[in-house]
């Protein structure tokens, strides 16, 4: 049972009215003489499905299709109508025919296993007083491909009443992803012969300076790579791989029926590789790899900076491109070692989605047109699974030509940053391949992190804008305001209209995106595979995401928290701390990493200080923010 779960009884909920987060608005105080109210709808239920024997639940989802708002939001709800049941964390919605108090209320309501004993009551509960309507989620992630009844109870002098619904198979798509590639139909529907991995220039670390020129579209722009000689030495090596993609143009893979083996590659793709090799001679078979996944807007070039403690460990690194990361295709590198100078291909992935003649650094890396409400789903998928074709692929690489492999194909681990970490997540739970991970600083779903993130707030207001539910002129809200409580906090009741809509629209692209999300896959890792390192306070990826990631796992004997905020550099967002090699954490998180990866041992980097936590003290640490949003308060 999760640390949060076994404190929460329904009963708790009843006349809780916790401080707002500025995402949020307090609830009204209960009412004194609560009328009797019957539950009119329930949603979701099963009766919004149709039979499909094509699916691995019997069943697929059929929203009305009508009246569903603006085009977008409409293209949404036809998305969803190709999935095989309800989110795993499903917004419910219970109707009634009078007001009711929504702490009452929700004490009242339970989700139940219909086959099983398992059951959760609700949370992050929303009363809309114009429709008598009370919104909530599951306490607990649902588990997938599973019936479940959500049952309302009555009162002494009113009904209750129940629904059943169905979730969907929501790590489906990715596992069919890596079947495939276990199987080699990936391969051969791509293409592509073999692995077909090529070193295209290795150089020694000290005394090689490298430039990145990026193609930015009409511009390129040209700019230094750090690499930390000193203290990474050994050697630095360039390549590409090919790989099998599934995406298509607007950056989606094709849903289909999830009894199926998912849909076929569309082609293939030449992406980059960075590695570091360790000092000195590889061992028999060559040197133990450890790949890396870089964050949002950065690219493969982090290698060198994450791989300073795995090299004095006598860890090889190496790591590719996220997809749209990079900038564009005509991107170089220009290498200058023991007085020679080469320009090799960087090979980015970054496309000009927009028309506008310029590459940014992550685009690409969305879904376009009516489809845009996944977000990053699908290259997220996509890119899990190019780290499952680069670690296939490493085996038996010989890089400095003499004959003898310097890359060992045998127990490859991963560790991945931010973005890095969200991938990761998913691409641990589906493939059993990758022997160790560590995860630093993840988040999910990804939603959640663009509403919650002041860096991100931003991308969902374009969002919502697109959808026509902007409700705010004030730019200090980021012109929207959604009234969503946080995870253990006290009923809210709406009182800013559009509110509602703006809450459906983003449960409803959270389903949508919930394939491609971390929070769905960390139940699937064994938990002597893994460890997290969450930074107290992060601002870019919240630390109520983690929660949900850590929580749906039950991963919290595995999950390492970095006191920021006992540090000297309390004031300031400490999400890229993995990277800052200036600061003493970073080197701290990086030894962690080195410690699990190649022995699987966890370490306390400052062993008794106060600075790491190791396994995190108190989960609940994390469900709040742990950092002052003053502009977004009401």
């Amino acid at each position: 049972m999760t640390p949060l779960s076994w404190r929460r009884t329904s009963a708790a909920l009843v006349g809780a009215l916790a401080l707002t987060t500025g995402f949020s608005a307090v609830a009204s105080p209960a009412l004194a003489n609560p009328v009797k109210a019957t539950p009119v709808s329930v949603f979701p239920t099963d009766d919004l499905t149709v039979p499909d024997r094509g699916q691995l639940t019997g069943r697929r989802v059929a929203l009305p299709t009508t009246d569903c708002g603006a085009p977008i939001s409409c293209g949404l709800v036809q998305q969803l109508n190709q999935l095989d049941g309800f989110d795993l964390d499903p917004r419910i919605a219970v109707q009634y025919d009078a007001a009711v108090d929504p702490a009452q209320a929700a004490a009242r309501i339970t989700v139940q296993e219909a086959r099983g004993g398992w059951r959760t009551g609700v949370d992050r509960v929303v009363w809309d007083p114009a429709t008598n309507t009370l919104y909530a989620h599951p306490a607990e992630q649902l588990a997938p491909g599973t019936t479940y009844r959500l049952r309302v109870q009555g009162g002494p002098s009113n009904k209750g009443t129940q629904e059943s619904f169905t979730t969907m198979s929501a790590p489906d798509g990715l596992l069919d992803l890596r079947r495939q590639i276990d199987s080699g139909s990936a391969f051969r529907s791509a293409g592509i012969a073999e692995p077909d991995l090529r070193v295209e220039g290795a150089f020694p670390a000290t005394g090689t300076t490298v430039t990145w020129t990026q193609d930015q579209g009409a511009t390129d722009v040209t700019a230094p790579v750090l690499i930390p000689q000193a203290a990474t030495g050994g050697t630095v090596v360039f390549g590409s791989y090919l790989a099998p993609t599934w995406l298509t143009p607007d950056v989606t893979i094709p849903q289909t029926p999830t009894r199926d083996a998912g849909p076929a590659p569309v082609g293939q793709q030449r992406l980059p590789f960075v590695a570091v090799l360790p000092a000195g001679p590889p061992p028999p078979g060559g040197w133990p790899v450890a790949v890396f996944g870089h964050g949002f807007t950065a690219n493969d070039t982090n290698v060198f900076l994450a791989a300073v403690a795995n090299s004095r460990n006598g860890i090889a690194t190496i790591g590719t491109n996220v997809v749209g990361h990079g900038y564009g295709p005509d991107s170089s590198y220009t290498v200058t070692s023991g007085g020679t100078t080469v320009t090799l291909p960087s090979y980015g992935r970054g496309v000009d989605q927009d028309g506008n003649g310029a590459i940014a650094s992550t685009e690409g890396s969305s879904a376009t047109g009516a489809a845009a409400a996944q977000s990053s789903r699908d290259a997220l998928r996509q890119t899990a699974a190019d780290v499952m074709t680069l670690i296939r692929s490493v085996g038996g690489t010989d890089v400095d030509g003499d004959g003898t492999p310097d890359l060992s194909g045998e127990d490859v681990t991963y560790f991945g940053q931010s973005f890095g970490g969200i991938y990761g997540t998913m691409l641990t739970g589906a493939d059993p391949a990758v022997t160790r991970s560590v995860l630093n600083v993840p988040g999910g779903p990804i939603t959640e992190i663009s509403r919650l993130s002041p860096a991100f707030r931003p991308l969902t207001a374009a969002a919502l804008q697109a959808a026509g539910l902007l409700n705010s002129t004030d730019p200090t809200r980021t012109f929207f305001q959604e009234q969503l409580p946080l995870r253990g906090e006290g009923p809210v009741t709406v009182t800013v209209p559009g509110a509602v809509a703006i809450q459906e629209y983003l449960a409803r692209s959270t389903w949508l995106s919930r394939p491609g999300s971390p929070e769905t896959f960390s139940p699937l890792i064994e938990p002597e595979r893994v460890l997290f390192q969450i930074a107290f306070g992060d601002q870019t990826v919240p630390n109520p995401t983690s929660y949900t990631v850590i929580d749906a796992g039950d991963l919290w004997s595995r999950t390492s928290l970095y006191r920021n905020d006992k540090t000297a550099n309390a004031a300031n967002n400490p999400h890229a701390f993995l990277l800052q090699l200036p600061l003493p954490a970073a080197l701290q998180g990086q030894a962690q990493v080195a410690a699990f990866l190649g022995r699987a041992e966890v370490i306390d980097p400052d062993g008794a200080g106060p600075v790491w936590e190791v396994p995190i003290s108190d989960p609940d640490l994390l469900l709040s923010l742990n950092y002052p949003q003053p502009a977004l308060r009401p």
